[in-house]
């Protein structure tokens, strides 16, 4: 028989912060049927190691289980492993550096009993001083694209309903698709849909995967009363390479462009490249009125056009060189 719920967990080199989520889930799935899996994709830094013996260190009933992974298969390959691994009639996809706070599961199952047609079932999202973090969004388009560049209030206003972010308490209408750092899905979805793309090594698999619902009929629904707290120092570098303006990763950009060959087709996928750059000369004219202009992330003009010519590969991963 199928569990009710499956919690699945990536490590990457954060042995105590993954073993620090384990707990906080076990201490909430206390009274449920679950299982937690923790995928290690091929860590080799001796976390894989402490996990493992941390586990045969509790009680033989304990419902954690430990898959290492023969490569660093990215988000979606590793999620992919953890899904395969246990049977289940929900799967909750965490981040190693999230813990939940109280009822969050049993809150989220409730949701999900009470709205049969949704598949995807999104958490609110807090950072670790109690704010809370933008987690539901309308999918990227050409149209965004150039608000992200532009970033000139003139044109945010007038494409106000193609930005991405629908900021911390998004009207249940507009929400497109939310972040994969906590999100429960139904596990009938999962095998009408098949598994993650593994095309993505990381970044905007999770908004490919909402698209792939949403194309398939399965709806998504916030659930703000289920809480997890974020504290975002996990194992991908892009966040911190962007708040630094610094080069982002060749697999950041690759990821970007499948997925918008994937929503809008090939046309779209150039035309959001076109309408970056337009963005960029409107910004830079407002420096004729004497504004500064604040740089965009190093060689992004550039990198915004990796794989133009090949949109769903190859997928790059990390050490590959621009």
């Amino acid at each position: 028989m199928p569990h009710k719920i499956a919690v699945s967990i990536i490590n990457f080199r954060t042995a105590e912060m993954t073993l620090n989520c384990v707990q906080s889930v076990l201490d909430d799935m206390a009274g449920l049927d679950g299982h937690i899996v923790v995928v290690d994709n091929l860590s080799q830094d001796g976390s894989a190691e402490k996990i493992a013996d941390w586990i045969a260190a509790q009680p033989d009933d304990l419902p954690v289980s430990l898959v290492v992974s023969e490569t660093n298969s990215g988000f979606s390959g590793g999620h992919n492993q953890g899904f395969a691994a246990v049977e289940a009639d929900f799967y909750l996809v965490l981040n190693s550096d999230a813990v939940l706070q109280p009822g969050f599961l049993r809150t989220l199952l409730e949701a999900a009993g009470q709205h049969p047609d949704k598949g995807l079932f999104a958490p609110r999202i807090d950072y670790e001083d109690g704010g809370i973090q933008d987690s539901c969004f309308r999918f990227p388009s050409p149209a965004s694209e150039l608000i992200r560049s532009a970033r000139f209030s003139v044109v945010t206003r007038l494409l106000k309903h193609r930005e991405v972010s629908l900021g911390a308490t998004p009207a249940p209408d507009q929400i497109d698709w939310a972040s994969f750092a906590c999100i429960m899905l139904r596990g009938a979805m999962i095998k009408a849909l098949g598994p993650m793309d593994e095309g993505y090594f990381m970044y905007f698999e999770d908004a490919e995967y909402c698209l792939r619902a949403r194309r398939a009929g399965w709806g998504i629904l916030q659930v703000p009363q289920a809480v997890v707290v974020h504290f975002r120092g996990g194992s991908g570098p892009v966040k911190s390479l962007k708040s630094a303006r610094a080069r982002m990763p060749r697999y950041f950009y690759s990821s970007r462009t499948r997925f918008f060959y994937q929503a809008h087709g090939w046309g779209g996928m150039v035309a959001a490249n076109l309408m970056w750059h337009l963005g960029r000369l409107i910004k830079n004219t407002t420096r004729l009125a004497g504004r500064s202009v604040r740089p965009m992330t190093a060689a992004e003009g550039r990198d915004i056009w990796t794989n133009v010519t090949r949109p769903l590969g190859p997928r790059y991963a990390p050490g590959d060189e621009q």
